[in-house]
């Protein structure tokens, strides 16, 4: 039932009681307040729950930080975006703003002032959300505590920082819509792909970004994370993180706790099921899900050739395999096996071999956590290695178990591994 209709059932159920109740029964005018009093109590927990899916808090709070009240730096390679407070103190955050102003950021990426706002802001994906999804949102964030915290300006780089560049690029690059359903889907696949395209705004992450920054190629087909050095692999290819080929149910055991049979989530993908995904209605993770198994097979992206086992790869092999012993075997078995539901198998995993092999680094220098989430509050996790190993024993043990077990992928320098350090303390 929408909010109209149900506001328009509450209003005759009211004047019911009051053409047949009996003598000093509320007078309409209380009756009406009540009604509207429900509802908006009731858009407001909608709006807070779509906040959650579209994971506003995860950007907008910096670590540490109040909620909502931004200050979270965004690194990309066209200067450090500062997230804004979208609290509604009135002097720092958008206590002035109104429905309108709120939905014209969301949908046609303009800030109250009418300036163009930069695609740091997923806008691009937000555009296809609902004018009641927004209202709602804007209806929640209007309850939250009001922070009078103010945030340092973006760090744009030269010639970005040029407004009219920005607009030219709104004009190749963007164009604002709203979710349309697709004629011959079922209501729960046109559901799921509302998620995933709009308030998940999934396709900010897993694609490619040509180099100024617009989304390009296969929707879906993964990518660099910009400024990050984390991959978003494809979700419609099965070498990656495709799932045409799963049981429903396992898709959706993924999305909500963080860990299936097949998948652990780790990494930023980690945090986007800890603070949004895991609160998923039962009814929309299935939509999700149904929706993700349908994604067509994508051409496999080409891959970094297996290296010929030469005398110099087989002696490099055999020290991975030295270290893998020491300080992997333990945990992952003396085959890669792991243990099911504590940790993971690495051989024929394909996050193990996956090009490029970033995730697979960051994980060892990181430590790979995953989410801790109602579903599985306590998950098992490896420790960092960031402290223990150097680049070039984290290379070689990464390289052996790249080519291990029935394993066949690249091999990883030391050069890489040096890279994926950055950011880490």
């Amino acid at each position: 039932m929408n909010l109209g209709l149900l506001a328009a059932v509450l209003t005759c159920l009211a004047g019911a009681v009051l053409l047949s109740g009996p003598v000093g029964a509320a007078p309409p005018e209380k009756e009406t307040k009540v009604a509207k009093t429900v509802l908006t109590e009731q858009r407001r927990g909608r709006g807070a729950y779509l906040a959650r899916l579209a994971n506003c808090m995860g950007c907008h709070t910096a670590q540490g930080g109040h909620s909502y009240a931004g200050g979270r730096r965004l690194s990309t390679p066209f200067g450090t975006f500062i997230t804004p407070n979208i609290t509604p103190h009135e002097a720092t955050g958008i206590g002035y703003w109104s429905e309108e102003d709120f939905w014209k950021a969301v949908h046609e990426g303009k800030s109250r002032d009418g300036r163009p706002l930069y695609p740091a802001f997923p806008y691009t994906e937000y555009t296809k959300i609902t004018r009641e999804d927004s209202d709602a949102i804007f209806a929640h964030l209007q309850t939250v505590e009001p922070v009078a915290q103010h945030n340092p300006p973006s760090q744009i780089n030269f010639p970005y920082n040029f407004q009219p560049l920005l607009s030219v690029w709104r004009a190749i690059y963007f164009k604002p819509g709203v979710y349309q359903p697709e004629p011959g889907k079922s209501a729960e696949w046109n559901r799921g792909a509302y998620l995933v395209q709009g308030l998940g705004h999934c396709n900010a992450c897993h694609s490619e970004r040509n180099p100024l920054g617009a989304a390009g190629g296969e929707t879906l087909g993964g990518g660099q994370i910009m400024g990050s050095n984390w991959y978003a692999p494809s979700l419609t290819s099965s070498l990656e993180a495709g799932s045409t080929g799963w049981p429903l149910e396992e898709i959706i055991q993924l999305l909500t706790t963080g860990v299936s049979a097949r998948a652990t989530m780790s990494g930023p993908m980690a945090e986007v099921v800890s603070q949004s995904l895991q609160h998923l209605s039962k009814e929309d993770a299935r939509a999700m899900a149904i929706y993700l198994k349908s994604l067509p097979e994508s051409i496999p992206r080409p891959s970094t050739a297996a290296p010929a086992l030469n005398e110099e790869v087989r002696n490099g092999l055999l020290q991975g395999s030295k270290i893998y012993k020491k300080h992997c075997e333990d945990c992952h078995g003396a085959s890669g096996q792991g243990a099911p539901g504590i940790y993971p198998p690495l051989a024929g995993n394909r996050a193990v071999i996956m090009d490029p092999p970033v995730n697979t680094i960051r994980s060892v220098l990181n430590g790979g956590y995953p989410p801790s989430t109602t579903g599985n509050p306590r998950p098992f996790g490896m420790p960092p290695f960031a402290q223990v190993l150097r680049d070039g024993e984290i290379a070689l043990v990464l390289s052996y178990i790249r080519n291990a077990w029935g394993n066949r992928a690249s091999l990883v320098t030391a050069a890489q591994v040096d890279k994926s350090r950055e950011g880490i303390h």
